[in-house]
């Protein structure tokens, strides 16, 4: 084990790591994980632990910046961690991004990628999500001024995003870059209101207090959602909150509240009331209309999605009489963007929301050639499912960032379809799923896309074809 806060002294920042860490090594060629550092950084690291053999510190001095380093926009920058990257180029995150797929696919998967199509890049590389949650706590967390200055706290309550690591703590946001206006209005005026009011923040450790969270969702239609999360019910408190909100923001279409005891902020479970408007939001994906009520699953940057969804169609090269199964399929939106282009379309998704969904934007966009299925892939994709529906000639994947179960793995490599379009959010679990594919596939295309610019997050897909 290191000796305590042991400082390695002229570590080259090499690359990119997981969850927004930097990798270096020092001049005893020992490898280092940092927070603090960019690719290009020569620092020197304050070492603070060694965890499963590998070395985690911290960047304590910037001896050489790096040439791609830039100034980031957003003051909260040093303290939120909702974005890792803002102080890197966004001409050299794309570049990292882009060599951790080819890193990854050649050190797990192991396999021979066909033709590997530069990483897509974002147009827009802030206020691009339409998504955004923000949380209320009687805990703000201390930013990196205030302890260097040893300032006073003399505002407990904070409405903003939760520090790494600490579920307690929020950092007290007044700006924030990744959703477009009116977004911090609407927060910022929330805040203020419930200051002005005496209305009790959120104490997440023992469960108190009244306001929890709230998302804000946007659509390119120029629609919003608002849902404001309460402890408990206070039907004084409440209405007046959501009338000053309605009345200060009629761009809100959708205004809507819900009263949540549990003590997790999950509301997959919870009964959502609308208080004014509709009780959702329009969104289009191509030539589709899309339903996104406050539990369905929509792409959360859905610019970089539209290359992503193009991307697919393309991997797929469908001539119009294709069986396709969609597989992971959300609220059918690929399956939707794929209806047009083959003679059926079959989503298969175990949350019956989003099926719910899937179903009512299908009737919506007068789509006929789409079925959906609510179950467990695993126990869903099968030959009763085949019977009904015809065998798949492609398979579309897109599944959660633990990838495909193995059960399913088995079914595509027994059915043997002929294409198989495989999208990620993790590419490291994509490839040990591609290195099990690869007895009976091989990959012969494949892209990153980059969904969240400023984040470590890279969106990969790939295209499977039967070896000959």
């Amino acid at each position: 084990m290191p000796r305590k806060k042991e400082l390695w002294q002229n570590v080259v920042v090499s690359g990119m790591a997981d969850k927004g860490m930097a990798v270096g090594k020092d001049s005893e060629g020992r490898v280092v994980f940092l927070q603090g550092a960019v690719p290009g950084d020569v620092v020197d690291a304050r070492i603070l632990k060694k965890k499963k053999g590998v070395w985690q510190g911290i960047t304590e001095n910037i001896v050489q910046a790096s040439t791609s380093r830039v100034d980031p926009p957003c003051r909260h920058f040093a303290d939120c961690g909702g974005c890792k990257w803002q102080d890197l180029s966004y001409e050299a995150q794309v570049r990292e991004k882009e060599q951790i797929v080819h890193d990854v696919m050649k050190r797990l998967a192991k396999i021979e990628v066909g033709h590997f199509d530069p990483i897509a890049g974002a147009d827009k590389i802030y206020h691009y999500r339409n998504k955004m949650e923000y949380s209320f706590s009687n805990q703000r967390w201390k930013t990196k001024e205030e302890v260097l200055h040893q300032s006073d706290i003399r505002e407990n309550n904070a409405l903003g995003l939760h520090p790494p690591r600490f579920f307690n703590k929020v950092v007290d946001i007044d700006e924030c870059w990744l959703q477009e206006a009116p977004s911090n209005r609407i927060r910022n005026f929330i805040r203020q209101h419930a200051r002005d009011h005496g209305l009790p923040f959120f104490d997440p450790v023992n469960h108190t207090g009244y306001l929890r969270n709230m998302i804000l969702r946007n659509s390119t239609l120029g629609e919003w959602m608002l849902i404001l999360s309460m402890n408990y019910s206070d039907e004084d408190a409440q209405i007046e909150l959501l009338e000053s909100v309605r009345k200060q923001f009629p761009q809100i279409t959708s205004l809507q509240y819900v009263i949540n005891r549990k003590k997790n902020d999950t509301l997959f479970d919870q009964e959502i009331m609308c208080y004014s408007g509709k009780d959702h939001i329009m969104e289009t994906m191509g030539s589709f209309h899309f339903k996104i009520r406050p539990k369905s699953f929509f792409q959360t940057n859905v610019f970089q999605a539209r290359k992503l969804y193009d991307l697919a169609v393309q991997y797929a090269d469908l001539d119009g009489d294709e069986t396709v199964y969609d597989l992971y399929t959300g609220t059918g939106t690929i399956a939707l963007y794929m209806s047009q282009y083959c003679r059926h379309v079959v989503g298969i998704e175990e949350i019956e929301d989003a099926i719910r969904d899937a179903r009512e934007n299908a009737e919506h966009n007068q789509v006929q050639n789409a079925s959906f299925y609510v179950g467990d892939v695993k126990k869903e994709f099968n030959e009763h499912l085949f019977q009904e529906h015809g065998r798949p000639d492609v398979v579309i994947t897109d599944p959660p960032r633990n990838g495909m179960d193995s059960k399913v793995i088995d079914a595509l490599l027994t059915m043997k379809p002929s294409k198989v379009v495989y999208i990620s959010c993790n590419p490291a679990t994509q490839a040990r799923d591609l290195a099990l594919l690869d007895e009976v596939y091989s990959v012969d295309r494949m892209q990153p896309v980059d969904m969240f610019p400023h984040t470590h997050h890279i969106e990969n897909i790939a295209r499977l074809t039967l070896r000959i």
